[in-house]
This record gives C-alpha cells, structure tokens and sequence, in this order.
C-alpha cells in the first residue's frame, strides 16, 4: 500500500516538476531584454561572459566578493548537494556508473557540508537584522524543508539504517512503472515525502535561481553598448 501511495506521488510530483519547470524556463527565454544592464565591471566578448558564468555559478564569485561568510556558509551548501545528489543516482540504477560509485565516499559525508550551510543560513534569518527585515515565511520553511531532508537522510545512514537493497529495487522499479514494497521506516518515508514536497513547490519558488541565474541580463550580457546597438527581438521587429 505505501509503495503504491509514494508510487503515485512520484510520477505526480515529477511531472509537474518537469512541466512546471520548462514553462519557467520557456517565459525566461521570452522575457525581453530591452536594456543593456550588465553588472560592471563585465566581460566585453562572449567568451568572457561564458567565463563569467561559469565563475559565478561554480564558485558563487559575486557573493564570495560582497560577503566571505555567507560565501562559505552558501558554497559548502551547493557543492555538498552537488555530490549528495550524485551519490543517488546509484538508486535509480542496476549497474553504478563509475564516476557514481568514486563519489560515494565523498558524497556519504557531504549530508554534514549540507546540514552545516543550511544551519548557518537558517541562523542569519534570525540574527541578522536586515536579513531577518526582509525575509518573508517561505524564506523560513524553505530552509526547515531542506533540513528536514539532511537530517531524515542523515539519520537513515548514521542512526537507524533503512533496508537500502530494497529501496534500490523499488526506485528502478518506478522507473519501469513497476511498483515494489517500500520499506515502512517512518525516517524514510518522511525523508521521501519532503522530497517530494520540494519537487511539487521548485517550480514555483525561489529555488528557481538555480537555472534564473542563466538568463539574467546583467550577468549574460555582453558590456559593449557603444560599439554595438542593443535591440530586443520585439523591438528589432518595430524596425523593420
């Protein structure tokens, strides 16, 4: 019966994900730029702005430049998550990648990067004033969400061990649409259950900066308003 319930919650959960997150990503790449508005100081070529990205997206270099503690705080968060997530990806499959199955020891010990970032980041709501000002109560239980995640995950692992063999089974078994038994450990199902939560909620909240960042005119933008007109493609078209 359980294995049924999470069963369907996943394929709903999913779906929605991926649709709610390709009309996100679909209205981005509508949204006209009709300004330019890169952050100076900005890289002058393309291949510059690619740098630029991929600086700010692996290694968070604007916020590592404005606040070096949020930066370590924000950092050891999303990369630990990084190496959490390829971790499971031995979940969903019969024969373990190699690269897979070389983070594994990493990946076992991220769950404590994570739970430190996300502790940290939680406490600066409370303690900092302007932050705390500004923040709003999804601000909050995002953050309790995603602690719930570590600390359901972690425990399984170093507190009361869940049947990993079975669970294994059942979660390549959902990816042929065969439903198994789930294993009734209340960490578990609670560790799945708010994961499901968060793939419903993703597309509609401010997690959405995780592929925002890659339509944002003042990072993707070329800084070279004088030697090159700029024209949105709606405005391209008035011309014409």
């Amino acid at each position: 019966m359980l294995g049924t319930i999470y069963a369907l919650l996943f394929y709903v959960a999913t779906l929605l994900l991926v649709v709610g997150l390709g009309l996100r990503i679909w209205k981005y790449t509508r949204t006209p730029a009709p300004l330019k508005i890169p952050t100076t100081p900005a890289p002058t070529t393309r291949s510059g702005v690619v740098l630029r990205m991929f600086l700010e997206v692996v290694f968070f270099q604007s916020l590592f430049k404005s606040n070096k503690w949020i930066w370590v705080l924000g950092w050891t968060f999303h990369m630990s998550m990084w190496l959490v997530l390829l971790r499971h990806f031995r979940y969903f499959q019969q024969d373990v990648w190699w690269i897979i199955d070389m983070v594994q020891p990493f990946g076992m010990y991220a769950g404590f990067g994570m739970l430190i970032g996300l502790t940290g980041l939680l406490a600066r709501r409370f303690l900092v004033n302007r932050v705390r000002y500004i923040s709003a109560p999804s601000d909050y239980l995002m953050l309790a969400l995603l602690l719930g995640i570590v600390v359901t995950g972690l425990s399984m692992r170093w507190v009361a061990h869940t049947d990993i063999v079975m669970v294994k089974e059942y979660m390549t078994g959902l990816l042929r649409f065969r439903i198994g038994e789930l294993p009734g450990d209340i960490n578990l199902l609670a560790h799945l259950f708010m994961v499901l939560l968060l793939m419903l909620i993703f597309p509609v909240s401010k997690l959405l900066h995780a592929p925002g960042v890659f339509f944002s005119p003042s990072r993707n933008q070329v800084d070279n308003p004088r030697e090159k007109r700029h024209l949105a493609p709606w405005a391209a078209k008035l011309e014409k």
